[in-house]
């Protein structure tokens, strides 16, 4: 079963440009080339995104494979199909990689076992209830990548139209 999804590097020193082509080649099975701009938000810094589709599970391995540079800011997303949930990967110097399963509109589904963890934390005395769930809609990522998710003038723009 396929499923599409879409790899956005937000933020990649000029040198490791050829390496995440490489390694997103290496996972799709098939040579890759990305569309490079300027990163305005970071300047000497590159962005590109790519669409894919391929077997469920793969966003999984391009996240893995991605994951090592500590100089690279990117998300992989994964839509939902019959037989996988959809997913989101994020990935920052700072703070790592953020994983979360996703349904058919995009939300985030948080897992019972990582509810009530968070509940026994916040009980516990060791952190407030709002920033564990903070935690887990992946709130601190979002908040670190929103300035890299708009590269500014010379952008690729995809008009998306419904077809009646």
């Amino acid at each position: 079963m396929t499923t599409r999804g879409v790899l956005y590097v937000h933020s990649a020193p000029r040198a490791l440009c050829p390496h995440v082509e490489w390694a997103v080649a290496g996972v799709l099975g098939g040579r890759v080339n990305l569309d490079w701009i300027r990163q305005p938000a970071s300047p000497g810094t590159w962005r590109a995104e790519f669409s894919w589709q391929a077997e469920a599970g793969t966003a999984a391995r391009l996240a893995s494979a991605l994951r090592g540079w500590h100089m690279l800011r990117f998300e992989v997303t994964a839509e939902p199909c019959p037989t996988a949930e959809g997913e989101r990967y994020s990935a920052t110097p700072a703070l790592g990689i953020f994983h979360a399963v996703t349904g058919l509109h995009g939300d985030i589904l948080v897992p019972e076992d990582r509810l009530r963890a968070a509940l026994v934390r916040s009980a516990g005395g060791e952190s407030e209830l709002s920033v564990e769930i903070s935690k887990l809609l992946g709130k601190p990522w979002d908040d670190e990548l929103e300035p890299f998710r708009y590269a500014g003038e010379g952008a690729p723009v995809r008009w998306l139209h419904q077809v009646v």
